[in-house]
């Protein structure tokens, strides 16, 4: 049997991946919302992310020539509003 956390991690991979069908991504939102109902999956998802490591790999994303603009200030603002970094900086 596999670990609820590993489960989930691989269906938020599916739910972030840009070459899913919608159709994966749906399954695999149902199947994140089965086991938060269960309570199989009785942590929260920032419990399941180092916060440090999330900053900075959205710094790193901003400062990435090949990602596009709208992604930038998308995660610029993801920085200010979840995060409370000073993005002026950046």
């Amino acid at each position: 049997m596999s670990e609820p956390a590993r489960v989930a991690g691989g269906h938020k991979a599916t739910i972030n991946n840009p070459n899913t069908s919608k159709e994966a991504k749906e399954r695999s939102k149902q199947v994140l919302a089965d086991m938060k109902d269960s309570g199989e999956l009785n942590v929260s998802k920032d419990d399941m992310k180092n916060t440090g490591n999330v900053i900075g790999g959205k710094k790193a994303a901003i400062h990435n020539p090949s990602v596009p603009e709208e992604t930038k200030d998308r995660l610029k603002h993801e920085l200010e509003e979840d995060h409370g970094v000073d993005t002026s900086v950046l």
